[in-house]
């Protein structure tokens, strides 16, 4: 599932006043959120085969090399920062970017300070590879890189919270907003995929099946949600969509 396999940079938050809802800004306000769409791009699938890790990160190298190409024009376009993202693939280290690293197979994590992608790809993540999770993986993977070159993950780390409940809740919006802008991706370079309507409900009923296990924080959302906010993307193919952080609480849960 996405989100149990997915590391949060706003697992270190450190705020303690309190101030709900979030009223930044920089987070409520974003330019961002009048950039305009995402113009359409072409972005070609590399061949990738079910228990082949070399074709796995040769399928998301590709596929970050269309990220890269599709949000450098847009938000420089805009008038917003950019840099490419570093790139690496192997055993995340322990204390990758001061974060605990988790124990599963296979992860992916984003490092705000040094603007690194790691990704660790075990026997889970080498089944099934024909299908668009990978895809919306490597895409929202980077829509972490892309709310730090904006603003959203400074602002984001710095938002104040009262108690443990706000801080998830905090946590949840800024990773629902990256499977928002990984639908906006989607969208931009969907007709050149070669993909179908059944490859699209496919994606849309795994990400119904994802979201927070039982008996963990809730830190990644319901998955009727993370569906919801990564069609929502999708739909508009316009980042405006994507402002969780003024969205209701019951969107964001």
């Amino acid at each position: 599932m996405i989100a149990a396999l997915t590391g949060l940079a706003g697992l270190l938050l450190t705020g303690t006043a309190h101030a709900y809802p979030i009223k930044d800004e920089a987070l409520t306000k974003n330019e961002l959120y009048s950039s305009g769409k995402l113009a359409a791009t072409t972005c070609e699938e590399p061949a990738v085969k079910d228990g082949d890790a070399a074709s796995v990160r040769k399928y998301w190298t590709g596929i970050q090399s269309c990220l890269n190409t599709a949000w450098k024009t847009h938000l420089t376009e805009a008038g917003l920062p950019f840099s490419t993202p570093v790139l690496k693939f192997g055993k995340i280290p322990k204390k990758f970017c001061d974060y605990d690293i988790d124990k599963d197979n296979s992860m992916s994590y984003y490092c705000p300070e040094s603007k690194t992608v790691y990704v660790q790809i075990g026997k889970d993540w080498l089944e099934d590879t024909n299908d668009l999770w990978l895809f919306d993986l490597a895409s929202a993977m980077y829509g972490y890189h892309v709310q730090n070159l904006v603003g959203i993950d400074k602002a984001f780390q710095a938002a104040p919270y009262a108690n443990k409940n706000e801080m998830n809740e905090q946590i949840r919006r800024q990773s629902l907003q990256v499977n928002c802008l990984s639908g906006v991706f989607l969208r931009s370079v969907w007709p050149s995929l070669g993909r179908t309507a059944k490859d699209w409900k496919l994606l849309e009923s795994g990400l119904k099946d994802s979201g927070d296990a039982k008996g963990e924080a809730r830190v990644y959302g319901k998955g009727s949600n993370i569906a919801y906010w990564t069609k929502r993307g999708y739909t508009t193919g316009d980042p405006a969509s994507c402002n969780t952080w003024t969205a209701s609480t019951s969107r964001v849960a």
